[in-house]
């Protein structure tokens, strides 16, 4: 598979939201609820939300694209942190590492980390923290490989129905 990554533009809210909405029912159709799932997609996978993101000069989006075409296939998103636990002045939030499933195990996802690393890095950042569904043993296997150590919890509305996170953090 060949891919290229980008710094995502303003009109490229579309593409994201349109990944957002994909992996994210892929990955929990069979854990969460149709309507949670829709709720959720609906708000926090909107057109509007990625358009927020984009204007906000503090906040990096990547977008992956499949080569050729130019097909979106996975992003992550680095904003300011968001957690129940309080963050150091020069930390960084991975909101955001989404791939679509034919990308997963190509390499995509760890050149998407890098590039996330390398990102924080540049804005001055010397810790990425992240959150992620418990019960999600292969994000949480790829954050530990990646050198990421859970160092809290959250807890995470999905819909109706609350989750509780472990956080994690890594040094960069």
């Amino acid at each position: 598979m060949t891919w290229r990554l980008r710094r995502a533009e303003p009109g490229d809210a579309p593409a994201l939201s349109l990944v957002a909405s994909a992996t994210f029912l892929d990955t929990y159709a069979t854990v969460l609820t149709g309507a949670d799932i829709v709720a959720h997609c609906t708000t926090k996978n909107s057109i509007a939300a990625f358009e927020t993101w984009l204007d906000d000069p503090a906040t990096i989006v990547t977008l992956a694209e499949y080569e050729p075409g130019h097909a979106p296939i996975g992003y992550t998103v680095l904003t300011a942190p968001d957690f129940p636990i309080e963050p150091g002045p020069a930390d960084i939030e991975l909101r955001r590492i989404y791939l679509m499933k034919q990308a997963q195990g190509s390499g995509l996802g760890a050149a998407l980390m890098a590039r996330a690393l390398e990102d924080a890095v540049a804005a001055s950042r010397t810790r990425v923290l992240l959150g992620v569904w418990d019960q999600n043993t292969r994000a949480r296997a790829f954050y530990e490989r990646q050198g990421f150590d859970v160092i809290g919890a959250r807890q995470f509305m999905v819909g109706t129905t609350l989750h509780d996170d472990p956080v994690y953090a890594r040094a960069v």
